[in-house]
């Protein structure tokens, strides 16, 4: 066989070799594998399902004493209130979807299997975000029906019939599912679990306290776009003053995960592994 062969060989795409279907296979039970999947998972769950039970439990009893008012009440949030918990697990179990390879060295195994590096990694994306998508929209209804039961017996509860609920619960699951994939996009961007955790906070959290040194004016205009402020407005039920708009504010949290998920994908072909 030529040289010009063997390259044409080599940038076959990888469906005519093993599958995509298989690639997709190969890299779900990986995941599911793995011992970090489950403690990362069990955090999430005890956070958004655990503590928002808390939450809510606590808010109706300063509800039924008269410590806390209505006015202004935000149930739905009130119950999904362990996701600002729960977004750090699954966060880092992004991270850890592709930097644990790098860090062990699998890396080499899965591409020497699967030798098309974009194919690779579209795969590990494309199975961890609907692995965090169902799981992340399970523990968003669980969290809001546990939360709704408990708030109710202080009269303070809402229902899935209400719109702005029932966005805002769905919206649960789409805003762990896009903040996984930020820190997927940083794991595979860095590859080393660390750096990669360590870029995962800073763009989540550290952005908006840096600008809190800016001029407020500009402060004002600046921090609805930084992520966490940005993507969590699809968890509020009442939009806050001069914040995004639900959908606009998880849009712009996307933006941050496919940045960082483009810039992978362009230099995993340039970088050795």
């Amino acid at each position: 066989m030529s040289i010009v062969e063997d390259a044409r060989t080599v940038d076959r795409p990888v469906q005519s070799t093993i599958g995509f279907s298989n690639v997709l296979l190969s890299e779900w039970t990986k995941l599911r594998s793995v011992r970090s999947t489950y403690w990362t998972a069990l955090v999430a769950v005890l956070a958004s399902v655990g503590l928002g039970a808390l939450i809510c439990a606590r808010t109706a009893y300063n509800i039924k004493r008269g410590d806390q008012g209505l006015d202004g009440f935000d149930p739905t949030l009130t119950s999904l209130n362990g996701f600002y918990l729960a977004q750090v697990a699954i966060g880092a179990l992004g991270v850890l979807t592709i930097s644990s390879e790098y860090g062990t060295g699998m890396i080499r195994a899965t591409l020497g299997a699967v030798p098309q590096r974009r194919a690779m990694l579209a795969a590990k994306g494309l199975v961890f975000a609907a692995a965090t998508l169902i799981a992340g929209e399970l523990m968003s209804f669980i969290s809001f029906g546990l939360g709704q039961a408990l708030l109710s017996g202080a009269h303070a509860g809402t229902s899935l019939s209400n719109p702005t609920a029932l966005r805002a619960t769905i919206g649960g699951g789409l805003y762990l599912t896009v903040i996984g994939l930020l820190g997927f996009g940083l794991g595979a961007l860095i590859r080393h679990t660390a750096g990669a955790l360590s870029a995962f906070f800073g763009v989540l959290f550290a952005l908006s306290a840096i600008t809190d040194l800016l001029p407020t004016s500009w402060r004002n205009d600046v921090i609805k776009y930084m992520p966490a402020n940005a993507g969590s407005q699809i968890l509020t039920a009442q939009r806050g003053h001069d914040a995004l708009a639900p959908w606009a504010g998880l849009g712009v949290l996307a933006l941050y995960a496919a940045a960082a998920i483009a810039a992978a994908t362009i230099l995993i072909q340039l970088r050795d592994t």
